[in-house]
C-alpha cells in the first residue's frame, strides 16, 4: 500500500488529466481512499454526509443542471465545494469548465482537472485503479505460480527446495508469478500476489545463479499476478513430527486477515516435489469445489463397517 496514499501529481500523470487549476497542495495532495464522488447532493447544499477526502467528479448531469442556474447560483455551489478540503474537482467528458467554477477553484487555491473519458468510465476505472494501489499490502517470502489455474505460494526456509521444484513446474507448462519476494494485496476479499517490478521474471537457482524466465522460455511462462488460493509450505522431513496423511481436517494461515488453505510438505532425498505440489494445487481445487477424498474415503469405511452398500 502507498504510504499515506497516491500523490496527486501521479494520479494525474497515469490518467493523463488535463490541469486547469494548480491548488496550493497539489504537489503534496494524496488520494487516501477509493471511494470518489459526484456532488450532485452537494450542489443542493446537503452536506450532511460529505466526506472531503473522496476525490470529485462532475460529468454531463451535473452540468445540464448547473446550466440551468444564474451565475451567482453557480458560483455559490461551487464555492460551497471549494471551502472543503477536497483533493481535486475532475469535469469529465471533457466538457467545458465555467468561468465561475475556475474563478472560484483559483480564490479557493483548489485543483481542478479535466478528463476526455466520460463520467462512468472515469469513476470506474479510477476506483479500480485505487483499490489496487491504496490495498493493504504484506511481502512475504516464497515462490508464487499459477499451477492449473490455482494460484499457489511454496515457502519454507532458505534452500529447501523452492526454486527447484518452481523451475520444474515451470518446465511442465505452469507459470512463475513471483520468486523470491512476493507482494500480497488484499483487494475486495481476495489476495492478490504479483512480483516487485524490479525482479519480476527472474528466479534464482543456487548452483547456477539468476535466470530471466522469459528469456529461456518465452512469455507463456510468465504471469504477472494471480489470485492466492493456497500456501504449499516446504520443511525438512522430521521423524518426530507427524504429518497429516489423510487429510480430513483443512488448515489455513491469515495473511491480511484472509484464511487461506495451507498444506505442510515435509522435504526429503527422493520425494518429487513438483507432482507433490501439482496434486495439491489441483487438489485443493476439488476441495473449493466441494469434493474431499479423505471425507469421501471416510465414509466409504464407515458405510462398510455398518455393513451397507458403497
Amino acid at each position: 500500500m502507498r504510504e499515506n496514499g497516491l500523490k496527486m501529481t501521479e494520479f494525474v500523470k497515469v490518467f493523463d488529466l488535463e490541469v486547469l487549476n494548480r491548488g496550493s497542495e497539489y504537489e503534496t495532495s494524496r488520494l487516501t481512499i477509493t471511494d470518489v464522488n459526484r456532488p450532485g447532493l452537494q450542489f443542493h447544499d446537503f452536506y450532511d454526509y460529505f466526506d472531503p477526502r473522496r476525490l470529485q467528479v462532475i460529468g454531463k448531469a451535473e452540468v445540464m443542471y448547473l446550466k440551468g442556474l444564474t451565475e451567482e447560483q453557480r458560483r455559490k455551489c461551487f464555492d460551497n465545494l471549494f471551502l472543503y478540503d477536497i483533493p481535486a474537482l475532475v469535469i469529465a467528458r471533457g466538457l467545458d469548465c465555467f468561468p465561475e467554477c475556475l474563478e472560484s477553484a483559483r480564490e479557493h487555491e483548489k485543483t481542478l482537472l479535466r478528463t476526455q473519458e466520460t463520467t462512468v468510465d472515469f469513476t470506474s476505472h479510477t476506483i479500480e485503479y485505487l483499490n489496487r494501489v491504496l490495498a493493504p499490502c504484506v511481502t512475504r517470502h516464497g515462490v508464487l505460480l499459477d499451477i492449473y489455474g490455482e494460484g499457489v505460494m511454496i515457502t519454507g526456509d532458505s534452500g529447501v527446495g523452492k526454486s527447484e521444484a518452481a523451475i520444474e513446474l515451470i518446465m511442465r507448462g505452469h507459470r512463475l508469478v513471483a520468486d523470491d519476494a512476493v507482494e500480497l494485496r488484499r483487494i475486495s476479499g481476495q489476495l492478490i500476489g504479483t512480483a516487485p517490478e524490479v525482479i519480476r521474471c527472474y528466479l534464482e537457482l543456487r548452483g547456477i545463479g539468476v535466470i530471466d524466465l522469459r528469456q529461456l522460455f518465452g512469455m507463456r511462462a510468465i504471469k504477472v499476478e494471480s489470485q492466492l488460493d493456497l500456501v504449499v509450505h516446504f520443511e525438512p522431513w522430521d521423524q518426530t513430527k507427524f504429518y497429516d496423511r489423510l487429510g480430513i481436517e483443512d488448515h489455513f494461515t491469515e495473511i491480511l486477515d484472509v484464511q487461506v488453505p495451507i498444506v505442510t510438505i515435509p522435504v526429503r532425498p527422493g520425494r518429487n516435489l513438483a507432482s507433490i505440489v501439482e496434486v495439491a494445487a489441483m487438489n485443493n481445487r476439488h476441495r473449493k469445489f466441494g469434493y474431499n477424498a479423505a471425507q469421501e474415503l471416510a465414509r466409504r469405511v464407515d458405510l462398510r463397517a455398518d455393513g451397507g452398500k458403497i
